[in-house]
């Protein structure tokens, strides 16, 4: 087990340095110099040297590098040129929006997901499995933009039910938090738990033939107790592949979504670099974001080793 950690320990490490090069050689190649937009067309020689000089900008492209990714392990993620303060005030408050969100959305399409995928899968064929995956089916399809739209449209406009926008703030309760990220956390959840059921009915379905299975009801167990006690842990290591790879389509969408719902989060600070042209701010939310699907990976592969112990030691079937 201590081999296969370490293993993934450093494809991690290295995984992470080279998404980061990547991230800050587009940033290069990018037109336009952030100084002079920041100066406006008007700005003077001089002056504009002076400020490629005071951002950095006047380094060579390697030492630019190495002096921004030094302070990643220390939370040191430069200043940003827009606001003048350090990346990582800027970082912090929008975190308690951002992963509140995503871990919410999260949560609530896994158990939306593996009770509909087990559910339809156990009753193969009938009007259950049609309607199920059907509605699965539709989920896949609706971008959650829209359905954010949708969700602001019926239940915040409405029924009044939750906040059409904004952030109540957690200093303003755990529930009133809650309740603002309730919305956005099921635009981003419906579509992750559609294709996360469908996984979930294949891999229960194949577990179903297993001989083990077979073995347990010969015994008596009974049809439930199998489908849940032996088929559906052991129908979970795709499910938790396809988890930590819609990680990454999460994180995107809060980009989208907290736009859509006016949130304070990452994603509309990406939004707002981009549209500023904080390129160092934009690189380093982007590496961070990068960093954090890499490590939910590292999460997904260590899980693996409990979920099966032959990945860990080797063995195969």
């Amino acid at each position: 087990m201590l081999r296969y950690f370490t293993g993934r320990l450093i494809s991690l490490i290295l995984t992470t340095l080279a998404a980061s090069v990547i991230v800050f050689l587009l940033m290069q190649v990018l037109p336009g110099d952030p100084a002079a937009i920041m100066l406006g067309i008007n700005a003077q020689p001089d002056t504009l040297a002076a400020l490629q000089k005071q951002l950095g900008l006047d380094a060579p492209l390697i030492v630019r590098y190495f002096n921004w990714i030094t302070g990643f392990p220390v939370g040191d993620f430069g200043t940003s040129y827009t606001y003048s303060v350090p990346i990582s005030e800027l970082i912090g408050p929008r975190l308690q929006v951002t992963l509140p969100l995503a871990v919410l959305a999260m949560i609530l399409s896994v158990v939306i997901a593996i009770p509909l995928g087990v559910i339809v899968a156990s009753k193969r064929g009938s009007a259950t499995d049609v309607v199920g995956m059907g509605v699965a089916q539709i989920g896949v399809a609706i971008p959650n933009f829209w359905l954010g739209l949708l969700l602001i449209l019926f239940f915040a406009l409405t029924l009044g039910w939750f906040p059409a926008s904004g952030f109540a703030g957690w200093e303003n309760g755990l529930w009133a938090g809650t309740r603002s990220l309730f919305l956005p956390a099921v635009a981003l959840a419906l579509p992750l738990a559609a294709i996360l059921a469908r996984v979930t009915r294949s891999a229960v379905l194949e577990t179903l033939s297993e001989d083990f299975v077979r073995t347990a009801r010969a015994k008596g167990l009974s049809r439930n107790a199998a489908l849940w006690k032996h088929a559906t842990p052991n129908a979970l290591i795709p499910v938790v592949t396809i988890l930590g790879l819609q990680f990454s389509f999460l994180l995107a969408g809060t980009i989208i979504i907290e736009n859509v719902f006016n949130l304070p989060g990452l994603g509309r600070l990406i939004f707002q670099s981009i549209a500023q042209r904080d390129l160092v701010t934009v690189q380093s939310l982007v590496t961070l974001l990068a960093a954090s699907v890499i490590a939910v990976n590292f999460l997904v592969d260590m899980a693996y080793g409990f979920l099966d112990p032959r990945l860990s030691t080797g063995v195969r079937a």
